[in-house]
């Protein structure tokens, strides 16, 4: 690869990497960047190691709650106790996932262009940094996960769905939901990381099905992407997570509010 294009994917994988997990709208970024900036799509194999390389570090942060849903639905089905806490969380984030898959399917069958352009990156980027912040500051602070009900795993299954518009962001969405349902900061972001993690997984297979269906290599630069996001990821999940232990998401509130009427004054041609 060229040292201009090792940068474009590095820049790329960071990105997504820092993105992912915090509520600012990742699909925003990698959206609206690229075309400004004149790069080009990297291709399969890096999309396929940028997934990758997110999903590991969510399972890395999270590999507690994973091995008690892995343990609770092996108890399950063994019949015996003790299964109760990790099978009923396992089959809530299955419940909460099932909106957005819907939507997918309906999506790429009725809508396969998609929705995009600054404008509409824009207006979602504002509009629900305004969500997040009224969300975060409307109701109680008193459930954590282990207090998630059937009812609540809908609500934000369904509200996932709104992430398929670019600017809304998959976090955004869930984060704001759980904070209208009563629960707390940290634990709305770890609730909405663990339901990352079955989108991430059916990006990673469909990306791999993709890569092996076009024959195309992995090289390096995939390698470094993967790399690249898996620790930038890892990073910002262990930042959020400590900074909403002691204090709001106001800052990212801020960062979506700039950066979408910046958006919508491009968009628009507003002082251009």
């Amino acid at each position: 690869m060229k040292a201009v294009d090792i940068l474009h994917v590095a820049v790329m994988a960071l990105a997504k990497g820092v993105t992912e997990f915090l509520p600012v709208g990742s699909s925003a970024d990698l959206a609206v960047v690229p075309p400004l900036a004149g790069w080009l799509d990297r291709g399969p194999a890096i999309d396929l190691a940028v997934h990758l390389g997110v999903l590991c570090a969510v399972a890395a942060y999270l590999w507690r709650d994973l091995w008690a849903m892995a343990v609770g639905i092996f108890r399950y089905f063994a019949g015996r106790r003790g299964a109760a806490a990790g099978a009923r969380l396992a089959f809530q984030l299955a419940i909460a996932t099932v909106p957005i898959a819907v939507a997918v399917f309906l999506f790429d069958r009725y809508m396969p262009d998609g929705i995009g352009g600054l404008r509409v990156v824009g207006w979602s980027m504002l509009g629900f940094g305004i969500v997040l912040f009224l969300t975060d500051h409307a109701g109680m602070t008193i459930r954590r996960v282990e207090h998630l009900a059937l009812s609540d795993a809908v609500v934000i299954g369904i509200a996932q769905v709104a992430a398929l518009l670019p600017g809304v962001g998959r976090a955004v969405v869930t984060m704001s939901a759980a904070r209208l349902l009563g629960f707390e900061r940290v634990d709305a972001a770890r609730f909405s990381m663990l339901l990352s993690i079955p989108a991430l997984l059916g990006l990673v297979v469909f990306d791999a099905v993709l890569l092996m269906r076009l024959g195309s290599p992995v090289t390096g630069g995939a390698i470094m992407a993967g790399f690249l996001s898996f620790v930038a990821a890892l990073v910002a999940i262990s930042l959020l997570m400590a900074w909403l232990k002691r204090s709001t998401f106001t800052p990212f509130v801020l960062y979506r509010i700039v950066v979408g009427g910046a958006l919508l004054a491009l968009g628009y041609g507003w002082g251009f």
